[in-house]
């Protein structure tokens, strides 16, 4: 059984920092692209960060450049988010998705990835 489950969601204020975790089972990590996604209410699904399989590639929105870092530890079939210098607008839920489907075009895209988790809710106030 496939399980991704999301931690590290929070009530923060503006310019806090939160660091999201994703941990996978039930598949092969490792040969997995991860991505997060977030979804405020009323919106699309949205990307927010991938980082693909072997040796990783990262890819950003432009709201998130330079703010949030995505990694990965294989080990520990972990996936990370680390946000920094949260605002407002950040505020969502969070999901960490898995996709096997190769091409750096799919990576920003929620219809291309085969696994999600349930979400972990972020709220910045300012």
């Amino acid at each position: 059984q496939v399980q991704l489950v999301e931690s590290g969601g929070g009530l923060v204020q503006a310019g806090a920092s939160l660091r999201l975790s994703c941990v996978v089972t039930g598949l092969p990590f490792r040969n997995y692209h991860m991505g997060w996604f977030r979804q405020a209410p009323g919106n699309e699904r949205e990307f927010v960060a991938a980082i693909t399989r072997g040796a990783p590639v990262t890819y950003y929105s432009d709201s998130v450049k330079g703010r949030f870092t995505i990694s990965r530890d294989n080990p520990k079939n972990t996936v990370y988010l680390q946000m920094n210098r949260l605002n407002p607008e950040d505020t969502a839920v969070y999901y960490c998705g898995a996709s096997t489907v190769a091409g750096a075009t799919y990576r920003t895209r929620h219809q291309y990835y085969n696994y999600w988790g349930q979400g972990t809710q972020v709220t910045v106030s300012s």
